[in-house]
């Protein structure tokens, strides 16, 4: 038995049958072959008994803005479409990758009507980049004009877009005023109703803190047993003329949690229930408890602002392009001849 030993530094074009493999990565790998058998040692009737392949994947990080008014959410699902099947379908191009070699994950699995500005998505590829400006443009030229990349950066192999995710800061607005603003129907939710944002900053103060949100968390087929204990870090109630905007920002967020939490809010800045009633129905940790007060609030005012890591997870790895925030063009100015 002989023992042969190949290296290579090939780009993935060059090795269509190796892309096959799952869990193949760089574009330098070392195979092993252990050749057995064979007609007098003769290359042609040599039988491959065995082949070690070890790569490792490349990762890399997106950040992506939304307006998930006409989507399905976020959450991989063929009709109707999602954001997820929309960014891998581009990605499937940009790469000449099948959708499960590319193990896109994304930090939060927003709703239909949803919005971001900072969902937060890897995928991997058995290739590496010299620079990024040209997939991230490639990236922006195929998806729809509601959906953007931000940001492409390379990503340490320890990072997960989901699983690292430190905390999470949401935003919705709500328009308070008797006439719509046309221009933020699909962005604010309307109340005609004039609300206390006194009140509602007042009972904002009872979310914040350690607690079990199960009453205000709905059921969800993704997450059968969540851990129902999440930490508010902070809940702002913020005036902006007729615009109310509540940042909350948190550990994690349970299903329909930040939208339940809203609803009671509104009620309060109605004035139809005081700010302590927060409390109560937190302890009774019994979503039907919450439903005697409030309904979920509408998904088109909501918007994931931005997802947080620790820094390790966002350091950049060794021998990697540079971060990509999209590309400028310049335009040659034209010399007027003299007269």
């Amino acid at each position: 038995m002989r023992s042969y030993y190949c290296g290579y530094a090939a780009s993935s074009a060059a090795l269509p049958s190796l892309l096959n493999l799952k869990n193949v990565s760089p574009p330098f790998f070392n195979i092993s072959l252990n050749l057995g058998g064979g007609n007098g040692g003769e290359e042609e009737d040599r039988s491959y008994q065995s082949a070690k392949l070890t790569v490792p994947d490349y990762k890399w990080r997106l950040v992506i803005a939304y307006d998930g008014t006409r989507f399905s959410g976020w959450q991989y699902q063929v009709s109707p479409p999602t954001i997820q099947c929309i960014v891998e379908e581009a990605l499937t191009r940009v790469t000449k990758l099948e959708r499960k070699d590319l193990h896109l994950v994304g930090a939060s699995r927003t709703d239909a009507g949803v919005h971001a500005w900072g969902q937060v998505a890897h995928f991997v590829t058995p290739f590496n980049y010299d620079r990024l400006e040209s997939i991230h443009a490639a990236l922006n030229g195929l998806l729809p004009s509601d959906i953007r990349v931000r940001q492409i950066s390379p990503a340490v192999p320890e990072f997960h877009a989901r699983f690292s995710v430190k905390g999470k800061i949401y935003h919705y607005k709500i328009y308070n005023d008797s006439t719509m603003d046309p221009f933020q129907r699909h962005f604010a939710y309307h109340s005609i109703y004039k609300l206390n944002a006194a009140l509602m900053r007042e009972a904002a103060k009872h979310f914040v803190g350690k607690h079990d949100f199960s009453a205000f968390a709905n059921t969800s087929r993704n997450d059968r047993t969540p851990n129902p204990v999440k930490n508010i870090f902070h809940f702002d109630v913020n005036e902006m003329g007729p615009l109310l905007q509540l940042e909350v920002e948190g550990s994690g967020f349970l299903y329909r949690q930040v939208r339940n939490m809203v609803a009671l809010l509104l009620q309060i800045g109605r004035e139809a229930i005081p700010p302590d009633i927060v409390p109560r129905i937190l302890s009774s940790r019994d979503r039907k408890e919450l439903a005697t007060y409030a309904l979920s609030a509408p998904p088109h005012g909501l918007s994931l602002v931005a997802v947080k890591y620790n820094e390790e997870h966002l350091r950049l790895p060794t021998n990697c392009p540079a971060t990509s925030f999209g590309r400028h063009h310049s335009i040659t100015k034209c010399k007027v001849p003299c007269l």
